[in-house]
């Protein structure tokens, strides 16, 4: 099979977003190894505000198969909120009240001490406590008696706790991501810890998989798979790895995007010879055409309250964002700037959406505040790809090239924090998971 680029240019064909639907991630056939699982982070940038915060060497048993304090501290960095401060201290546990004036001196506001401690049925017990170095006080802590395969979900479960204590808002370093890879010829959607580590294979396929989208319970993934030898969609269960097919129609199967209420799926059909919009019903039925145009439209994103979507269409004479209501109605244009807009993403909170636009021969990412229209640029590398919001709308995680490879990236909403989520292979169209109950 043919493959093409995910960021081949559009204007001068107007097929090529098309084929960026449905074969975008057939173009990363690189020769870089296969990477199972294991992602080293690198955070670069510094926000304008950052909460400083110490983690004490914590007591933990000899070969721990996880640093859980450092994957804490990782978390909390990542966020782009928060900044490590050393610390030089011996080791103190949950049952420590230590002396915080020499925190405080130090310019630490938060410190975090804990344990990890084998128990009689192999499990171990994870605790912490957060200290207030500032005002004195304890800001509480938890236990966590898990296996050793839990370890890493303990620890980004205690990052929650302390992000949330320390900046009023929800963590998400205990959800989820998913995403696309290949080498040799293996196509493989991965599932993985919201840091990139712990990644689990969903699906191996000789075939192409793209465009990945979770559910909003977070239980299931909608993906695009060839192979049937052409563009299908299909809804898989990840706690049973049972899935099912939601479209085989005529002619092109792509871009899945779930309703808000998870009732329904969004996609691009060729039904009617052009690439347009139908609802899919999930439990059956003729799927319905939204989109009423001769051209492409494509790439449907819901806003989280379910009243609008915004896509992607040519029917200006080159690809820009639209919004309408969920029956095709209401149809206005959002973006302006330039020539070239694509793949939309609506924050959580419905006040921003994260695009990818064309600059020069450059695919790079804005930031669009919906109520103003105001834009900010977040990137200023060549080929980002798939944005896709965090559950608490702080982070924003991509696909790019970089240093001659592919690699994730997460960045905070003014661009200033980025987070390097690095594999030794091919990685692409990222989605980021909600919140699990």
């Amino acid at each position: 099979m043919t493959t093409t680029s995910s960021i081949d240019p559009f204007p001068d064909n107007p097929w090529a977003l098309h084929r960026r639907q449905w074969l975008g991630a057939a173009a990363a056939a690189l020769a870089a190894p296969w990477a199972r699982a294991q992602f080293r982070v690198e955070v670069t940038g510094v926000g304008m505000q950052q909460i400083p915060f110490a983690v004490a060497p914590w007591r933990v048993p000899g070969g721990l198969p996880q640093d859980v304090p450092a994957i804490v501290a990782a978390d909390l960095v990542r966020s782009g909120l928060l900044r490590q401060v050393p610390s030089q201290t011996q080791g103190l546990d949950e049952t420590t009240h230590p002396d915080l004036a020499p925190w405080k001196a130090q310019g630490v506001d938060a410190l975090i001490t804990g344990s990890v401690r084998p128990l009689a049925d192999g499990r171990f017990d994870v605790r912490f406590r957060l200290w207030d170095a500032v005002r004195g006080t304890d800001l509480g802590g938890q236990s966590y008696p898990v296996g050793a395969g839990q370890l890493r979900l303990a620890a980004h479960r205690i990052a929650d706790y302390v992000y949330e204590k320390l900046t009023g808002e929800r963590g998400v370093f205990a959800t989820r991501i998913a995403y696309v890879g290949e080498q040799g010829g293996q196509h493989r959607l991965w599932v993985a810890d919201a840091d990139g580590e712990n990644a689990q294979p969903a699906l191996t396929s000789r075939e192409p998989i793209i465009s990945p989208a979770w559910s909003p319970n977070g239980a299931q993934l909608a993906y695009v798979s060839f192979e049937a030898r052409k563009p299908v969609i299909y809804v898989h269960d990840i706690a049973t790895g049972r899935r099912r097919l939601l479209a085989s129609f005529r002619g092109s199967n792509s871009a899945p995007a779930w309703s808000p209420d998870g009732r329904r799926v969004y996609a691009t059909l060729t039904l009617a010879g052009s690439s347009q919009i139908y609802a899919l019903d999930l439990d059956g039925g003729q799927p319905q055409r939204i989109t009423q145009t001769g051209g492409i439209d494509t790439e449907p994103a819901f806003a989280p309250d379910g009243k609008s979507v915004y896509f992607v269409s040519d029917r200006g004479g080159s690809p820009q964002i639209y919004r309408m209501t969920p029956d095709g109605r209401e149809v206005t244009r959002v973006t302006y700037d330039g020539g070239y807009n694509i793949s939309p993403a609506i924050s959580p909170d419905g006040r921003h959406m994260v695009y990818v636009t064309r600059q020069g021969g450059a695919f790079q990412l804005r930031l669009m505040d919906l109520s103003s229209g105001a834009v900010t640029a977040l990137t200023d590398t060549q080929a980002d790809e798939s944005p896709s919001f965090a559950p608490n709308g702080r982070l924003i995680i991509y696909a790019t090239r970089t240093q001659g490879r592919e690699a994730l990236m997460t960045t905070s909403l003014d661009g200033r924090v980025k987070a390097r989520l690095n594999a030794r292979g091919n990685v692409r169209e990222p989605d980021w998971g909600p919140w699990m109950a």
